[in-house]
């Protein structure tokens, strides 16, 4: 049939993500584009405009992707936060240990690289993380800590698993990710036993 797509968009966007995730927006060409989804130029602009409206479907998919992880896994944090922060530190090394996934994480790649994306890019990077601090801080303070703690602790498990992300590229073993994890989860039941 004349006119219609011979190729399926959601499969496309997947390998786009894929690709952006393991090189990086900077590094990643339209040719790259090109192979990884298996469309031609012309097919990546009619589809998903220019590079940097490809990328922002990107990091949406991705955000969206592992963001409904990240919440399933905070949803019990007004009952057991620990386990709950726990639990969202899992979503994050299961990720980083899927062999089938690139090394490290979309978010942390795209916030490394805001000196160089475009000003609309770059706004989109720092709101994908900036939902996951709060995502943190809105389960933290229904976990009973204050507002302070719930604030601080947030921002300091964000940045944990930002970290993990480039720790894992860096090549950290799986027992040293979980070693940084438990430093985190032990002075956050610290934090609630005091």
């Amino acid at each position: 049939m004349a006119g219609k797509k011979q190729f399926d968009m959601d499969k496309a966007l997947d390998a786009a993500m894929i690709q952006f995730w393991r090189e990086g927006y900077a590094d990643t060409s339209l040719d790259d584009l090109s192979r990884a989804t298996g469309l031609n130029r012309s097919s990546l602009y009619s589809s998903f405009g220019d590079k940097d409206r490809l990328f922002l479907r990107c990091l949406d998919l991705y955000a969206t992707r592992y963001g409904e992880k990240y919440e399933a896994a905070l949803a019990s944090a007004a009952s057991d936060p620990v386990a709950a922060v726990r639990a969202f530190f899992d979503v994050t090394l299961e990720r980083i240990a899927d062999p089938e996934l690139p090394d490290g994480c979309l978010i942390a790649q795209s916030a490394m690289a805001i000196p160089v994306l475009s000003p609309g890019v770059a706004a989109h990077a720092e709101q994908a993380l900036d939902l996951q601090y709060s995502r943190l801080r809105t389960a933290l303070k229904a976990g009973r800590l204050s507002d302070h703690d719930a604030e601080t602790f947030a921002v300091h498990a964000a940045a944990v698993n930002q970290s993990l992300a480039v720790m894992s590229r860096a090549g950290a073993s799986p027992a040293q990710l979980r070693s940084i994890v438990g430093v985190t989860i032990d002075a956050l039941s610290q934090a609630l036993r005091g």
